[in-house]
């Protein structure tokens, strides 16, 4: 999954690809985001509403931190009707936080928009935020979900659009300590969509390492 921006030379030099970021006003996808503008690409920024709990704080923060990185406005993918269908500790708050967390098909429907919204941007690449598979507790958050998830998008899109996923060799602590050395701040990760983190759902206890919050 290398995040190179450079495609081959040709005539006038290189050619910079264009990139649909999965953003939702998180750490890591926020860290994606700055990482892709370092590179010089051209970034379509995408929030998708799948009917989260957190929807709107979400969706503030992940206005705020594009307008900070110099971002455009974030599209909106508005599929808040899928929560409502997969109910999960994520989408229905009669359900667990921890233990119904699991969402079924999630990462894969983020994975699908943002390839079709590419696939009209004409973007080269989609990118989103999955640390070091080591961390991940679902099946959707490995590399071998990322590799055959990309095959099947070439499929349905019948061109190539590369799946990104630039911090999968990153713990959390690796992408706290990048994330302040680059000066972003004020993001939102818990589950919960409350003011305050709730600090018990597996977004904000992925921050509990070494006694940091």
């Amino acid at each position: 999954m290398d995040c190179d921006a450079r495609r081959k030379p040709q005539a006038g030099g290189y050619i910079f690809m264009s990139i649909v970021t999965l953003v939702s006003g998180g750490l890591d996808s926020t860290l994606v985001a700055k990482l892709a503008l370092e590179k010089g690409l051209r970034i379509f920024p995408l929030f998708v509403d799948y009917g989260q709990r957190a929807r709107n704080r979400e969706f503030a923060a992940c206005q705020l931190a594009m307008r900070k990185l110099g971002l455009p406005e974030p599209e909106v993918a508005a599929l808040s009707g899928f929560g409502k269908l997969i109910r999960s500790g994520l989408t229905d708050p009669s359900l667990h936080i921890i233990d119904d967390a699991f969402t079924p098909g999630r990462n894969m429907l983020f994975l699908l928009t943002a390839a079709a919204y590419a696939y009209q941007k004409n973007a080269d690449a989609i990118s989103i935020g999955l640390l070091h598979e080591s961390t991940s507790l679902f099946p959707d958050q490995t590399s071998q979900f990322l590799q055959q998830a990309e095959q099947m998008i070439s499929l349905c899109m019948g061109k190539s659009i590369k799946v990104l996923a630039p911090l999968s060799s990153f713990t959390k602590q690796d992408v706290v300590a990048l994330a302040e050395a680059k000066g972003i701040s004020q993001t939102y990760s818990c589950h919960l969509g409350d003011d305050e983190p709730c600090g018990d759902c597996i977004a904000c206890n992925e921050f509990k390492f070494g006694g940091a919050q």
